[in-house]
């Protein structure tokens, strides 16, 4: 993120010309303003309703039934990215 600065500073043939410049603003990491993702508990309640809604839209199921079957489902895998993927 970065603030931008505007100045009038004098012009011989307009009188005055805008300059603007970015200045780079201090970022915090997400992680640390991101009330969510700072509590592990909040965080996948968070995303297990994302994730269902989403679901729900791109697969007409019900929300409720994509929930369940993500919070009754202790099956966690570890998802590895593919060889060449451009992510």
């Amino acid at each position: 993120m970065s603030l931008l600065a505007c100045f009038f500073e004098p012009s011989g043939v307009t009188g005055h010309i805008l300059l603007c410049y970015n200045l780079p603003m201090e970022q915090k990491p997400l992680i640390e303003t991101n009330p969510y993702l700072r509590d592990p508990e909040k965080f996948r309640k968070a995303l297990i309703t994302n994730v269902s809604s989403s679901t729900a839209v791109e697969t007409g199921a019900p929300v409720e039934s994509i929930a369940r079957t993500l919070t009754e489902g202790n099956n966690s895998h570890v998802l590895k990215k593919p060889q060449g993927s451009a992510r």
